[in-house]
């Protein structure tokens, strides 16, 4: 658990510095796209760096969430106010996306030339630089801590650099007179991001429903294996798992002999727990039920 809130802050620190890392990036594009180029593609970037500046911001007031120890209230602990997180982030996406949309269509059916669009593509190619460094180093922290909101973080920023690289395409052929490839690489941009913000939405409100998806039921099937593979266990019938945030919790049922000491029963139950655990580190809490045969 100590190296999970490690990697937690770790995230935090991460999810802050591309926060205003993107916020700037954005702000120098719109103004640069609105007022002197006139690019809708390099104005699209710049909404989309704000708003995965802003996706940023709510992944780190999800973490800053998932710190707090379990209360009276929150028994479980605040674990799935990441997957909240997630699901706010995606949805801001999303309208982005639309907003995006509108715009590009407007350049597709009335063409307008680009100004300066070397300078648009070069401003564009450091974005595109610095986003996709910072997305591959917190895709690779999300590998380890496991949280789904670190996970959307990371793909968001990549996926903002990809847009970067998209619009330095976009610019550069419009240097070249064909200014309706400023209208097509909005459409684009806008569709990478409803992809990711539909995928985003669906992962976290299955975590949020208790849903077990394939690798829970991969989970399961191997937890219920263990448990017979104990000395003493007869069989194991119920395995329940849900995830909550980057942790899984769950509960089984074996069946004993009805001779069997308390004590002996205790052994079991903790050698269960720790096969378990050492299978799958992510199972933070599993509950043994002991049925007598």
């Amino acid at each position: 658990m100590e190296e999970n809130l490690n990697l937690v802050k770790n995230a935090d620190r991460l999810a802050g510095i591309t926060t205003i890392a993107l916020i700037c990036l954005g702000i120098v594009q719109i103004i640069l796209g609105e007022t002197i180029s006139k690019s809708v593609a390099l104005t699209a970037n710049g909404i989309d760096c704000i708003g995965d500046g802003f996706v940023s911001a709510v992944v780190w007031i999800g973490l800053k969430f998932y710190k707090k120890p379990a209360d009276h209230k929150f028994h479980f602990g605040y674990y799935k106010m990441e997957n909240l997180a997630s699901i706010g982030a995606a949805v801001v996406m999303i309208v982005l996306a639309i907003y995006i949309v509108f715009r590009s269509y407007s350049q597709l059916i009335d063409p307008h030339p680009v100004k300066l669009p070397i300078i648009g593509a070069i401003v564009a190619f450091i974005a595109a630089l610095i986003a996709i460094g910072l997305g591959v180093f917190k895709f690779m922290k999300s590998k380890k801590s496991k949280m789904s909101s670190v996970k959307l973080d990371a793909f968001n920023t990549i996926k903002d650099g990809i847009a970067s690289g998209l619009t330095v395409v976009a610019l550069i052929f419009a240097s070249l007179g064909i200014f309706v490839a400023d209208a097509v690489v909005g459409f684009i941009i806008a569709g990478i991001i409803v992809t990711i913000g539909f995928a985003a939405i669906k992962e976290s409100s299955y975590t949020l429903v208790d849903a077990c998806d394939g690798y829970c039921i991969l989970q399961g099937s191997e937890v219920k294996k263990i448990a017979e593979s104990v000395e003493g266990v007869k069989s194991a019938h119920v395995v329940r798992l849900r995830r909550s945030g980057p942790v899984a919790q769950g509960e089984i049922e074996i069946k004993v002999s009805a001779e069997m000491p308390v004590k002996e029963l205790d052994e079991i139950r903790k050698k269960i727990q720790k096969l378990a655990k050492e299978r799958y580190p992510d199972i933070e809490r599993l509950t043994v039920t002991a049925i007598p045969s």
